[in-house]
């Protein structure tokens, strides 16, 4: 299977990256094909919902960084979504990278399940981006594998040290 990782942290090297590399290295050892994109990296511009890729087979009217990730959907059979939980819902990052994914709305998508892996600060903040995914699977009709959420996570790097992190491999390795 092959795996797109998309990390929404503005954060390079926290928390949401600590869970991403070791959900890729747990589905990599189970014999799974791992892409990691790290949106703190790319510039991924909001959508301008002028409806080109409507027109354009897919291809979005920006020159941006996205360009690169829709190649990847292409190629994907799970989305893996991580991002931070920022003020009760996923980072605006990752809610950028959604937006965008639009413009396969008429095209459709290979993608065929999505999951979620999700840190914070406290716990019980969730809802919203549990909301979205079974939102975005129920709409696209993808299988929705759910999400592992390690909360308690206040500083960087604490992911390194939290029982949280076996929970993300036990996860990957049960894909």
């Amino acid at each position: 299977m092959k795996i797109l990782v998309v990390t929404g942290s503005p954060r390079k090297n926290g928390n949401t990256e600590i869970m991403a590399e070791a959900f890729g290295s747990a589905t990599e050892q189970n014999g799974h094909q791992v892409t990691i994109r790290r949106l703190s990296a790319l510039h991924v511009a909001p959508c301008l919902g002028c409806k080109y890729c409507f027109s354009h087979n897919g291809v979005c009217a920006q020159k941006d960084d996205m360009n690169q990730l829709l190649d990847d959907l292409e190629q994907t059979d799970l989305l893996v979504l991580a991002s931070p939980i920022y003020w009760f819902d996923i980072s605006a990052q990752t809610k950028c990278f959604i937006d965008r994914m639009y413009a396969f709305a008429c095209k459709g998508f290979h993608v065929s399940a999505i999951a979620m892996l999700l840190n914070s600060g406290a716990a019980g903040v969730y809802g919203a981006a549990e909301a979205q995914l079974n939102a975005i699977s129920s709409y696209l009709k993808w299988e929705n594998k759910g999400a592992v959420e390690v909360p308690g996570m206040a500083e960087k790097g604490s992911m390194h040290d939290s029982e949280g992190l076996q929970r993300v491999r036990d996860f990957a390795k049960s894909l």
